[in-house]
């Protein structure tokens, strides 16, 4: 039996249910401004797959190209807080005096 692929669509579902909180914590906290994270992340992680083998190698692309789905997200994040279907973090934006 090859439980590698079951390993693998576990692995992507519990990925996925990480990253979805934190899309949200990350926008409401540092705004979409922090895309450039989401995306170093992603190629980072997409790179260290290249050089990887066998069930590693997958997770490690599932890694990268869910923090690349992650700028879109933000992205849509940030338009589901203008619409007021999230809350807008009130001390973002503020100035100190």
């Amino acid at each position: 039996m090859n439980f590698e692929s079951v390993i693998v669509g576990i692995a992507s579902l519990v990925i996925i249910g990480i990253f979805h909180p934190i899309v949200i914590k990350a926008e409401y906290y540092f705004s979409a401004r922090v895309w450039w994270f989401f995306a170093m992340a992603g190629l980072g992680f997409i790179f260290a797959a290249l050089f990887t083998h066998g069930i590693f190698s997958y997770i490690l692309a599932i890694l990268g190209t869910t923090c690349l789905w992650c700028i879109v997200e933000l992205f849509h994040q940030k338009k589901r807080v203008e619409k007021g279907w999230f809350p807008k973090n009130p001390k973002r934006g503020k100035h100190k005096q």
